[in-house]
């Protein structure tokens, strides 16, 4: 059945109804209604012809864009962190000044229900006219069931001896519900952390956090520390005095690389020195993480700890990774990973939290790193690439729209999606609805990036009504400061893409 889009035309574009799909004869008979009426104007009668002849892209006239998703039940966003980065605001973060009030409506698709979060902050007041509430009601029941069938179906698939890792990723996608630890697990499986053979988890854990700790005391001692420790293998405590009699090493003692004004490259003091501006940096950008959460900030002394694990895993990940050292921003991908795993009810997990995060931090930034390396910006692995490919993505599945943005408008792709990419989406959406996305990003089997540019490309079609009405001012504005929306409508737009892309 082909189907036509009659868009009605209100000043008042937040009140706008949705378009109504006409089938042939209920458009033959429209145009034949309004091309000859003597109340309209020759100019008003093309108008509507053109308006009854419009069509949005094929792949858009299918049934599932026919019914209205469940109400979401995110949560209000937080405010976007101050530290995005310098090179992220060489391009366009998110300015304070932009506000947004819109809530997506558009297009609706027929949804599973969507997971259940976990609230992490305040929810968002919301008015409902009466009508909607009996259906938000039966969504949130069904809903409810469907988290306790899937929670059901991942805790079974983590009691195998051997995880089928493939049907893991199958489940996960669907959303974690956040009950029992189920995500922690769970995402250290999809990060190839954890083995599949539930039989090697303990010595390989053991192995890990030997190997962080390890870590910690090469990398993270202070110059001085070493020093003395040098002085100790000389004099020991219970051996002779040093000639001087104060208990410090003579000068002709200190070897050279061990000399606080030693200018060598493998100067400890030099390095240190050297290292100062970016521990600086990152102690910086740690203490401007999430502020509005308290697991983030504040004076408390699990705030503090936890921006410690924060600064330690930044640190460590610079020196071992001289090529690509720290770019501001890595913290904020960083977050949700030490989050989720910090809050795992198992004992033995949370206080280990720091060094299993390292480790799924560094597995996780292996598949992006390239695109925190300024040098390899314009190279075909770089964020330009990257970015180039969400542009095409977008041609291919919805041309018109793709050439109203960059043709029409000349709404530069890097202007909005340099950070959705670099950051993973972390500063569009709010800390819950990150982690259903992330959900999503960590079972693709072939990597994260595949999934993210498809989710990219379902946000903007998902506002393509607003977007099309929009110049260059309001279009920017909008994907500068992307509406709240329902994440799982986000999320099955987007698998319905690379269904799409397989036919």
């Amino acid at each position: 059945m082909n189907l036509a889009i009659r868009w009605f035309h209100e000043e008042d574009d937040d009140r706008r109804p949705e378009p109504q799909l006409l089938t042939n004869s209920e458009e033959e008979t429209y145009s034949q209604t309004t091309t000859h009426s003597p109340t309209l104007s020759d100019s008003q009668k093309q108008s509507l012809q053109i308006m009854v002849k419009k069509r949005v892209p094929d792949w858009l006239n299918s049934p599932m864009w026919t019914s209205a998703p469940p109400k979401s039940r995110s949560q209000s966003p937080p405010p976007p962190s101050s530290s995005n980065g310098d090179r992220l605001h060489s391009y366009a973060c998110k300015s304070s000044s932009i506000t947004s009030s819109n809530s997506l409506n558009e297009p609706h698709v027929t949804l599973p229900p969507p997971a259940s979060i976990r609230p992490v902050r305040t929810p968002r007041t919301e008015i409902r006219d009466s009508s909607t509430r009996s259906s938000s009601s039966d969504n949130d029941i069904t809903s409810s069931v469907d988290d306790v069938a899937r929670q059901a179906e991942l805790l079974q698939e983590l009691s195998r001896k051997i995880v089928n890792i493939g049907e893991l990723r199958r489940l996960a996608s669907l959303g974690i519900p956040d009950a029992a630890g189920i995500r922690s697990t769970v995402w250290k499986l999809l990060l190839a952390y954890l083995p599949s053979d539930k039989g090697l988890w303990s010595s390989e854990l053991a192995k890990k956090r030997s190997q962080y700790k390890h870590f910690k005391e090469d990398l993270l001692m202070n110059p001085s520390e070493i020093t003395r420790k040098l002085e100790d293998s000389v004099y020991p405590k219970n051996g002779d005095q040093i000639s001087e009699g104060k208990g410090l090493l003579a000068r002709s003692k200190i070897p050279h690389g061990e000399h606080p004004l030693s200018l060598g490259k493998t100067s400890i003091w030099n390095r240190f020195f050297q290292d100062s501006e970016i521990i600086e940096q990152i102690d910086r950008d740690v203490k401007r993480t999430h502020p509005d959460m308290p697991f983030f900030s504040g004076n408390s002394a699990s705030a503090e700890a936890n921006q410690e694990s924060l600064k330690n895993i930044l640190i460590i990940y610079a020196k071992l990774n001289p090529g690509i050292r720290y770019v501001q921003g890595m913290n904020e991908i960083l977050a949700p990973l030490f989050y989720v795993l910090r809050n795992d009810p198992n004992e033995d997990y949370a206080v280990n939290a720091e060094a299993d995060t390292f480790f799924c931090f560094v597995e996780l930034l292996s598949g992006f790193q390239d695109n925190f390396c300024q040098q390899l910006d314009n190279s075909i692995v770089g964020i330009r690439s990257t970015i180039s490919k969400l542009s095409q993505l977008l041609k291919k599945h919805d041309e018109e729209l793709w050439r109203h943005l960059e043709v029409t408008t000349k709404v530069n792709p890097h202007f909005y999606a340099f950070r959705w990419i670099t950051l993973l989406l972390t500063q569009e959406f709010n800390f819950a609805d990150s982690l259903h996305i992330w959900d999503a990003l960590l079972s693709d089997p072939e990597g994260p990036q595949g999934t993210l540019l498809r989710v990219c490309c379902a946000m903007l079609i998902l506002v393509r009504r607003r977007l099309l009405a929009g110049d260059f001012t309001a279009n920017l504005k909008l994907l500068q400061s992307y509406p709240s929306t329902n994440v799982s409508h986000l999320l099955y737009v987007a698998n319905k893409l690379s269904s799409h892309s397989t036919q």
